[in-house]
């Protein structure tokens, strides 16, 4: 199969083959928007519980150490490296009467349910020597129902060829998934208020929202099976045979904007050392969980503003530049939020201390939800590269390369978290009542602070500037789209006249 690179772009001429009028046609209807919106939103509040309790959980509740939970993620990153290539391919050459993507919708769901609530109930039954295993088991088997499900992500590239019209589905998403974080905000005045008066357990209140999430996960998730539509031509089984595993390998592993996302994404996810620490940031140095949900009032709200002008912020100056723009302007926020400093709240509350920490961490995420329409964006803008340059799509092979990198980066992530906190000396304290209560040592809480701010500085530095190597852009872009709508239009007539 011929190959076509960066200098035949000069010479394209979309009229040599008839084009399909599919950049102005709408294809989407009200109830795939709201399936496709309401999967997502129900993915965000899962993620944003899982990604800041979990540690939290293994941590203080089951036990385990910081260096147990590095070795937990180390050895499901291995079983990934096996899984991920799998799962990879089988999405790609899914072929059923429901599509080739839908169906991960539903198949995987059990396996990834079951695990996610494990994570937050602790396993008495297991002696505290073997939770360790018992925590590896669970994060490998969640990890395989991940990797599958996670396919419903691809399905915005597929039930649109308009492009337009994908933006603004993306940016929709984004929108509705601000709302994705409300709820999960209210785990910390559950955990501070909701004891004293019900006499309830903490950790038992970890396991309930876990149910309570994941069963919105679910049903959001049946209803998109049942509403959405795959529409983007799909390589037939003869584009299949003529493109070898091996070869859908090679062009993977050559598709430069693939690894720069990679590489963006990879920096990204160094946020999440302070992320998964910043509960014991508001625990340990404002002295109640809530303080954080109070801030987070506050520091949202400019998304709900800048999430609408993403559109055309982008089609201004490009997805690449505003990602890379956003990254770059957070991290100098980040790194001027570190060095100002903050005093801690002691036993009363402060509330200048926290209308200060409120407004930078404001600053600091201004950007936030422009990077995040970003990302989409130039997700589609890699999988319509490797169609132009092989005619094989191939989004199952790329989504399990960039969900195994996300994967490594998460271990790493997690090892990192956890080992930050043995280079403090954090360890929890507990009243008798076995409820965390606050550390007053000050080198503790200096470190406590450094994770919070300078892992988010360090991410968005190399966010930033890794993705000024991103080369889909600019006249680039708009010549490699104009031959790729002239090549689907020739396989859709194709298809049809067979």
């Amino acid at each position: 199969m011929q190959t076509n690179n960066s200098s035949a772009l000069d010479t394209i001429e979309p009229k040599q083959a008839p084009v399909l009028d599919k950049q102005n046609r709408r294809f989407l209807t009200p109830k795939e928007i709201a399936a496709y919106v309401l999967t997502s939103y129900g993915t965000k509040n899962l993620n944003s519980y899982v990604d800041t309790w979990k540690q939290y959980f293994l941590l203080n509740y089951t036990g385990l150490s910081g260096s147990a939970i590095a070795s937990m993620n180390a050895v499901t990153s291995i079983w990934d490296a096996l899984d991920d290539p799998l799962s990879g391919i089988v999405i790609d050459r899914m072929r059923t009467r429901w599509g080739r993507l839908r169906p991960f919708l539903i198949l995987p769901m059990p396996i990834w349910a079951i695990c996610t609530m494990l994570f937050f109930l602790v396993p008495y039954a297991i002696p505290m020597a073997y939770r360790p295993v018992y925590a590896i088991v669970i994060s490998i088997l969640n990890s395989i129902g991940w990797s599958y499900y996670n396919a419903w992500t691809i399905l915005l590239y597929n039930i649109t060829p308009n492009l337009s019209e994908r933006n603004n589905l993306i940016t929709v998403q984004k929108f509705v998934e601000l709302f994705g974080v409300w709820i999960p905000s209210m785990v910390p005045v559950t955990i501070d208020f909701l004891p004293g008066l019900t006499g309830w357990s903490q950790e038992g209140i970890y396991g309930g929202f876990a149910l309570f999430f994941v069963g919105i996960l679910v049903i959001c998730s049946v209803f998109a099976f049942r509403n959405i539509k795959e529409r983007v031509p799909i390589a037939s089984k003869e584009d299949m045979e003529n493109v070898s595993i091996f070869q859908s390998i090679k062009y993977t592993i050559r598709n430069r904007p693939l690894f720069v996302l990679i590489l963006s994404n990879f920096f990204g996810s160094v946020k999440g050392i302070g992320g998964a620490n910043e509960g014991l940031f508001w625990l340990n140095c404002t002295g109640k969980l809530t303080n954080g949900t109070i801030c987070g009032l506050f520091t949202g709200i400019p998304n709900y503003i800048v999430t609408p002008l993403a559109p055309k912020l982008i089609k201004r100056f490009g997805a690449r530049t505003c990602a890379a723009v956003g990254g770059i302007f957070s991290g100098v926020a980040y790194t001027m939020l570190y060095f100002i400093g903050y005093t801690p709240f002691g036993d009363e509350f402060n509330a200048v201390n926290l209308a200060f920490v409120t407004f930078m961490l404001t600053v600091c995420g201004l950007p936030n939800c422009l990077m995040g329409v970003c990302g989409p964006v130039l997700q589609g803008d890699v999988y319509d590269y490797l169609e132009w340059k092989s005619g094989v799509r191939n989004e199952g092979l790329v989504n399990a390369v960039q969900g195994y990198v996300t994967k490594l980066s998460g271990t790493l992530i997690g090892a990192l978290s956890g080992l930050v906190l043995e280079f403090i000396h954090y360890s929890p304290i507990k009243d008798i009542a076995g409820n965390l209560i606050p550390h007053t040592d000050p080198s503790i809480l200096q470190g406590i602070w450094g994770i919070f701010c300078l892992a988010p500085a360090v991410a968005r530095f190399g966010y930033g500037f890794s993705l000024l190597l991103f080369n889909v852009h600019g006249k680039f872009r708009e010549n490699m789209l104009s031959e790729l709508n002239a090549k689907r239009s020739m396989k859709t007539l194709n298809n049809k006249e067979n």
